[in-house]
């Protein structure tokens, strides 16, 4: 019979541990953010090389002082893409993350099919929003535009603890 309650034990902690750590990935950290908060929705100029708010509605974003990949934005944006690609800079090698399954609007699979097949077209928002770190946003055909953050170059060199390499920012105090 004890041998019963410590099997019964040991499974309800374990039980209540995976629920604790789901919930702490999936909806602890996460803070629905304004417009204001995130900065809104901008892409650097190709004339100035920075950054330019853009027109759009809806806007949608979460994020999460824990790291800064877990920023995620939806939005939609009136102008075409052609426009866009004229007039800001396009993102080399966009990788879209997953958001988590409460936030519906993000649609890291989709986004990053539309990418791969050449619907959608990714722009640089922010170079060093965070330092290592870019915002990326990507807008498809039918104006509907995500964001989110992605490692950059500086970033993947710092972090793996070497120094940064030429033509990055100078790496916070608190990095080194």
């Amino acid at each position: 019979m004890t041998g019963k309650i410590l099997a019964l034990f040991l499974v309800l902690v374990a039980a209540i541990a995976g629920g604790s750590l789901y919930y702490l990935q999936v909806y602890a950290y996460y803070d629905e953010v304004t417009e204001e908060q995130a900065g809104g929705v901008m892409l650097v100029a190709n004339a100035i090389g920075k950054p330019v708010k853009i027109v759009y509605d809806d806007f949608q974003a979460i994020d999460s002082d824990s790291s800064p990949l877990r920023f995620r934005a939806c939005f939609s944006v009136k102008n075409s893409i052609g426009m866009l690609t004229e007039n800001f800079r396009v993102y080399g090698n966009p990788v879209p993350n997953m958001a988590p399954g409460w936030f519906d609007c993000f649609d890291a699979k989709a986004v990053g099919a539309a990418l791969e097949e050449g619907t959608a077209v990714a722009f640089l928002g922010e170079e060093n929003v965070r330092y290592g770190f870019d915002r990326v946003v990507a807008v498809l055909p039918d104006g509907r535009g995500f964001a989110w953050h992605q490692i950059n170059h500086c970033g993947e060199v710092v972090f793996d603890g070497n120094p940064a390499p030429e033509g990055c920012p100078p790496v916070p105090e608190g990095l080194q």
